[in-house]
């Protein structure tokens, strides 16, 4: 076979992870089928580490959701003349006309249309959303096999959008292992730990009360550090912080891997009062380097960590507040306790494995379509 990726969004968080590491993964495991990783030019083709024969690199300047994606994107993919393509993300060409998967990581903004989440002004973001709600309903209807990270996002899919539950695939994606390393901060630092963007859904203004509260209780050695992309959102938090003169709130952007790995390793806990996730990398993170997680009580938490996290209801301040000085109090034995039923739980995730899956999914669409 020839089969195409969507590798566009590589140096991105979140979907970026996912195509990295499915790249990578398939170098090593598939030495029959020929590859074609389609990126964004200009990419440092070190970076991509791919030395493979049987992989090819197309660089375009053509950029995710944008008009070029659906007008020039399919030409570009026609020229390669694939027997299956992967688009990583819903983000895809509605005029492209041969057999794809596409992997869909969440419905996140399905369940949250406000134009809170977005820089646009409201016209142009309800405009932007029929067109998210076209190439979705596009996505869903003609591709070969959906790939879904949990089960959580699969029942939703199935809910929301009416899909038939046979045509998706769970495949559970990886965690890393992380070394244990020296302090990113001052070694006497206490702190909690968050690690994402600052998407309304993400609910960073509960967190932040819940904070505030803990924190005036005796406990004013105690910090937040919160790690994400320095953007809009972030920086519209940080007006909130100063607004509302919330003192012990560090906000850090930037932070190369071994320094988040360090951030978790030394925390008191990692924490994320998230409305909605579709895999949820940072809790895997977390419990591979050691540190608590907290969360709140929603279905994707609840299948990647099951009983290895203190769960939390996301709507409720004083809850938060409660589990923040239950997990700060934890005695030594409880602790280490978790945090050894974290590290196994982690196991049960791979990349490799993820990797596996996905070829015999690639595979089981040509087998359909050729008999």
């Amino acid at each position: 076979m020839r089969i195409g990726i969507d590798g566009r969004l590589w140096n991105e968080t979140g979907v970026g992870r996912y195509i990295r590491n499915l790249v990578w993964e398939l170098q090593s495991l598939d030495k029959k089928n020929d590859y074609v990783l389609f990126v964004k030019k200009g990419i440092n083709q070190r970076e991509l580490k791919v030395s493979q024969r049987n992989w090819k690199i197309i660089e375009t300047d053509i950029h995710w959701h944008s008009i070029a994606e659906q007008i020039k994107f399919p030409q570009v993919l026609e020229k390669e003349k694939l027997d299956l393509m992967h688009f990583p993300y819903f983000s895809l060409p509605i005029f492209y006309n041969k057999p794809f998967v596409v992997t869909i990581h969440d419905l996140i903004i399905n369940h949250f249309p406000t134009g809170k989440a977005s820089t646009l002004p409201y016209p142009l973001y309800q405009l932007k959303r029929m067109g998210y709600s076209a190439v979705l309903d596009h996505a869903v209807k003609n591709a070969e096999k959906i790939i879904v990270p949990l089960h959580a996002v699969e029942e939703d899919v199935i809910k929301t959008l009416g899909t038939p539950r046979e045509k998706i695939v769970v495949t559970y994606e990886g965690a890393p292992q992380a070394k244990k390393n020296q302090p990113y901060l001052k070694q006497d630092k206490k702190y909690f730990l968050y690690v994402g963007n600052a998407y309304p859904h993400k609910n960073l203004a509960t967190l932040l009360d819940a904070f505030a509260q803990f924190r005036k209780e005796n406990h004013e050695d105690v910090s937040l550090v919160l790690v994400g992309k320095d953007d809009y959102f972030y920086k519209r938090f940080s007006e909130k912080i100063v607004e509302e003169k919330i003192e012990g709130v560090m906000i850090k952007h930037n932070v190369s891997d071994d320094e988040l790995f360090s951030l978790y390793s030394h925390a008191i806990s990692f924490v994320s009062a998230s409305h909605m996730e579709g895999f949820g990398l940072p809790p895997l993170e977390a419990m591979s380097a050691d540190c608590l997680v907290m969360l709140s009580d929603i279905p994707s938490f609840r299948e990647v960590c099951q009983d290895n996290a203190f769960y939390f209801d996301p709507s409720s301040v004083t809850t938060l507040k409660k589990q923040m000085q239950i997990v700060y109090n934890l005695d030594h034995k409880k602790k280490q306790l978790r945090l050894t039923n974290g590290r196994e739980r982690v196991k049960d995730f791979s990349w490799k494995k993820m990797a596996e899956q996905t070829v015999k999914i690639y595979e089981s669409c040509i087998s359909l379509r050729s008999s």
